[in-house]
């Protein structure tokens, strides 16, 4: 029994390690939606999207079997993030952009509503990801929960708390790096298009839509791909932005 309890350790160590490679683009994404608020709201937008976040992916956990299947979710949000990212890069009068977005709908809550919603399309794949690996552990004594082995439904909540709550603090170091270093911006903006890019991968694999191989995604060759390109716009929008005078 000991050694179950070991393998269980270890599991839940790789998710958390897990969710947290997969917490730094997600983090930077929250922190762009909620990059114009004033002041304080931009915590509190964050911290209410988290909130909301977490009461999905608990949620989620349920009704994975049909998630599973809602590939459009992943589609939607894969092409808001494409378009916020090549709105801002692409755009030509930066103030007239910014005027622009804070005329419809990005309030305070409606800002909350977005982040939500991008945690959702962000959560199905990581959610999968983890149940999948607490799938393949032993059974427990524990009694059943939501359709799994107790032990195994705790492994899955607990790795996606531990992302969540990165997710959070790292998104405020975001927010503040933003306000410090105003030259990354458009770096920020790339790398949220390009983490739209992730989204469209993982939805055109998905079995429903067949258009890459189903492995594709989650395999050495996209996941060098994908973070060589992040990594190394994120170094060059480093050097070539200046912290604010």
């Amino acid at each position: 029994m000991e050694s179950i309890w070991i393998e269980y350790g270890w599991t839940l160590l790789v998710l958390i390690g897990l969710e947290g490679l997969l917490s730094a683009d997600n983090a930077l994404v929250l922190a762009v939606i909620a990059k114009h608020l004033p002041g304080d709201q931009k915590n509190r937008a964050i911290n209410y999207g988290v909130m909301l976040a977490f009461i999905f992916r608990f949620s989620a956990i349920f009704a994975i079997s049909f998630l599973a299947n809602v590939w459009q979710v992943q589609a939607i949000g894969a092409a808001y993030l494409i378009y916020l990212g090549m709105k801002h890069v692409l755009g030509s009068n930066k103030e007239d952009d910014e005027n622009t977005v804070l005329s419809k709908g990005s309030g305070f809550w409606p800002t909350v509503a977005k982040l939500g919603l991008a945690d959702v399309a962000f959560a199905i794949d990581s959610i999968l990801a983890a149940v999948a690996l607490a799938i393949a552990l032993p059974e427990t004594p524990l009694p059943a929960f939501g359709g799994m082995d107790g032990a195994k439904f705790a492994i899955v909540v607990f790795a996606g708390i531990a992302g969540l709550i990165l997710i959070k603090y790292a998104a405020t170091w975001f927010v503040r790096l933003l306000n410090d270093r105003p030259g990354l911006e458009t770096t920020a903006y790339l790398i949220v298009a390009w983490v739209g890019v992730k989204l469209a991968v993982i939805t055109l694999a998905h079995e429903d839509v067949g258009v890459l191989p189903h492995e594709f995604p989650h395999g050495i060759t996209w996941t060098a791909v994908f973070w060589s390109v992040l990594l190394s716009t994120a170094i060059g929008g480093w050097f070539l932005s200046g912290r604010k005078e």
